[in-house]
């Protein structure tokens, strides 16, 4: 699940000049599923969410049918002009962490920047688990009887 932090008095960003022509508000939650989206792009990221959030999502999956939210495993923190961004990832096993990190963290910034107008103060990233070929072999199986 999204975590998302505000700071000021509002959980939303107000981006653009707020003049006689209007005022355009960007939800804090908005932020955090266009920073899990920039962070999926990158090659070698499995998926993002801890454990318990991971765990959460599958058993919601598998009740509703629903896929898990683009912003699992994103906290975000929203300021007026400033975000910042806590992403828990799980990695594919070979992958560089140091150079994934680096892939993550421009491709977050970027979206964000350019997608809501925030300058992105920080981008931290745990690491939380390792992906290692045939895991999915080993995930629990759908029941043949209903």
């Amino acid at each position: 699940m999204a975590g998302v932090r505000t700071t000021g008095t509002t959980p939303q960003h107000e981006a653009g000049a707020n003049g006689d022509r209007g005022r355009t508000t960007i939800a804090g939650t908005v932020v955090a599923k266009i920073a899990g989206m920039a962070a999926r792009d990158v090659s070698g990221v499995y998926a993002l969410g801890a454990g318990m959030s991971r765990a959460l999502g599958a058993v919601r999956e598998r009740l509703t049918g629903a896929t898990g939210g683009a912003d699992q495993g994103v906290a975000v923190e929203v300021g007026e002009r400033q975000a910042a961004v806590d992403l828990d990832v799980i990695v594919e096993y070979g992958v560089s962490i140091p150079d994934l990190a680096t892939g993550v963290r421009r491709n977050v910034i970027g979206a964000v920047e350019n997608m809501c107008g925030l300058e992105v103060t920080e981008v931290n990233i745990a690491v939380d688990d390792l992906h290692l070929p045939g895991d999915e072999a080993a995930e629990p199986q759908e029941a043949r009887v209903r």
